[in-house]
Parts: structure tokens; C-alpha cells; sequence
């Protein structure tokens, strides 16, 4: 099976080029150059994402066909075809554009529904993986524990726990410490690797850490729910992009850009509710505190303020 995707650096549209949108072509650089390409130069698998990809027929055919039974069915047919013995082939020569999501509330919409479906389709699939008799037990192993348990469950869970809830209410417990080790040294060398993949977007790492820190509320959410399947495990959310994708009459409804009819979504209260319990940790920590945590913290709140307000990506005026 050969798959083509795009390059990173040309992933988004050019009229789109606010700070969300760099921001978020840094995290898929990581998701192309580290998860795919990498995986493709050692033949191991890479999940495919539904973007500029060719497949052959007789793997959809072999893999059981596209399946609706969660909300990343690309990635569902990857898998699927992965243990049944095809190998996937990265080609990053080749590129093509496409659009992301150009408002927070789509954004969100888009990340609930991958991360969700990531996590549902590990539950679904757990145990067809370890029973599969076709592929060896390291490819096994990668899928169960790199691929699924680790990216699309742990990380959710860890990076809003110790960031968002550990590390504040620590600083309002006395004789609590953390390790310098888990506060400093694995969060900058985490920074570091995304730094040198994206060595133009440097100045904009600070920012790419809180946003990213405010997300993971939203991720930590959706993975719960695609483990456990609550009633929005399966919720389909289109994302909505604001561009001039199709110029000509082609009668193709799902590609004609959408055209904001109403107003956006502005204020968002989970963020804004996160943002007051920053805030209340961060002032105890500095008035009567161990002043470990307190600048951070702040930094923290302030970026749960901004996006609690609606201060990222495009604006859509009322009519």
C-alpha cells in the first residue's frame, strides 16, 4: 500500500496567517515528520489521516472495507490493514493544500473528534490486536502501547492532570515538592525536539506550550469519553474552515467553503472556570506560598483567560 501525504510547511492555506494556525501547523509537523515519516523509513506503522493518501483497492477490500464504527475511520482502516500485513510508505515530496480549522470553537470540535476516536477505536480494538496471529508481537507492542495507550490515552490524561491540577494545588499544599526532574527537565526536552523540527517557529514556542496546555483539557475530556463511550463518543462535528477552497462550480456540497452566517462562539466558561482556579493557586502561592510555581501558573491562567474569551483564530463579525 502506498500513501502520499503533504508536506508540513505547506499544509495550511496562505490566507490563513494568525497565531492559531502556525501554532497549529508546529503540532502536525510533529505528527508528519516524527510519526509518519519516521515509521515509514523503519516500515512500522503510521496512522493514516485521510489527507492526500493513495491506497490500493485490494487492501480496502482485504481490511474489510471503511467502517463507521468511530469517528477517525481512517484511522480505523490503517489499523486494520496494518495487521493484516500491508505496509505503509510516506512520500513527502509531494504536496498538496488543504485547510485547518481558522476558529477556536472548530478547533475544538475537530480535537474532541479525533482524540475521542483515537481512544474509542484502542478500546474496540485492544483485543483483536493482541489476538492477531499475522503480524510479530513487536508490531503488537507498538501499536498497543506506543501508538494507542501512550499518544492517544496517556498523554491526554498526564498533560492536563500534572499541569493543569498537580502542579497548581501543589503550590497550596506546604512541604509538597515536585521533582525537578518531571517539572523541568522532561517538559524542556520535550520542547527541544518540537524546537528543532520547527526551527522558523521558534519565538512562538511559549505559546505553542500554553496553547497546547489549554487544549489538553479538552483532549483529556474526549479520551475519557471515547474510552468509557459515553453518549458523545460518536458525535460527527464537521470542521468548519473559512477559506476560498473550491473556485469553480464543481457540485461537490462537503467541499464548498463555509460561509459565517452568525455570529462565533466568543466566550467559552470551562476555560474561564480553569483560568479563576489558576489564578486563586497562583496568588496563594505568591502571597503565602513557597513562590515556586506562582510565575508559571499565572502564565497559565492568562492563557486560559485568552482563549476563554475568544482571542484566537479569525473573528467572524455579526450581522
Amino acid at each position: 500500500m502506498f500513501l502520499t501525504w503533504p508536506l508540513p510547511g505547506d499544509f495550511a492555506v496562505n490566507y490563513d496567517v494568525c497565531l492559531m494556525t502556525r501554532i497549529q501547523k508546529m503540532s502536525l509537523d510533529y505528527h508528519f515528520k516524527v510519526e509518519q515519516e519516521s515509521g515509514s523509513f523503519v516500515y512500522s506503522f503510521f496512522g493514516f489521516n485521510g489527507t492526500a493518501g493513495v491506497w490500493r483497492v485490494s487492501a480496502i477490500n482485504q481490511s474489510g472495507g471503511w467502517k463507521d464504527r468511530t469517528t477517525v475511520e481512517d484511522m480505523d482502516l490503517a489499523v486494520r490493514a496494518s495487521l493484516k500485513g500491508w505496509e505503509f510508505l510516506y512520500v513527502g515530496d509531494i504536496r498538496v493544500k488543504s485547510e485547518l480549522p481558522s476558529t477556536f470553537k472548530a478547533y475544538r470540535h475537530q480535537q474532541h473528534r479525533w482524540t475521542c476516536g483515537a481512544a474509542n477505536l484502542f478500546r474496540k480494538m485492544a483485543w483483536e490486536i493482541i489476538t492477531n496471529k499475522e503480524v510479530s508481537i513487536w508490531k503488537k507492542h507498538h501499536l498497543l502501547y506506543s501508538f494507542f495507550f501512550v499518544r492517544r490515552v496517556i498523554a491526554p490524561l498526564v498533560t492536563f492532570l500534572f499541569y493543569c491540577v498537580v502542579i497548581p494545588l501543589s503550590a497550596m499544599v506546604p512541604g509538597v515538592s515536585i521533582p525537578v526532574w518531571g517539572l523541568v527537565y522532561i517538559p524542556t526536552a520535550i520542547t527541544c525536539m518540537n524546537a528543532i523540527r520547527n526551527p522558523w517557529s521558534l519565538h512562538l514556542m511559549p505559546f505553542w506550550i500554553l496553547f497546547e496546555n489549554v487544549m489538553s483539557m479538552h483532549r483529556m475530556r474526549a479520551a475519557v469519553t471515547g474510552l468509557l463511550e459515553t453518549a458523545r463518543a460518536n458525535d460527527w462535528v464537521v470542521t468548519e474552515k473559512v477559506g476560498d477552497l473550491v473556485k469553480d462550480d464543481l457540485d461537490v456540497p462537503l467541499l464548498e467553503p463555509v460561509k459565517p452566517t452568525e455570529c462565533v462562539e466568543r466566550i467559552y466558561f470551562p476555560e474561564l472556570l480553569l483560568a479563576l482556579h489558576l489564578l486563586i493557586c497562583a496568588s496563594y502561592d505568591f502571597v503565602l506560598g513557597s513562590h515556586k510555581y506562582y510565575l508559571y501558573i499565572y502564565l497559565q491562567a492568562f492563557a486560559y483567560v485568552v482563549m476563554g474569551f475568544g482571542f484566537v483564530g479569525t473573528k467572524t463579525p455579526c450581522s
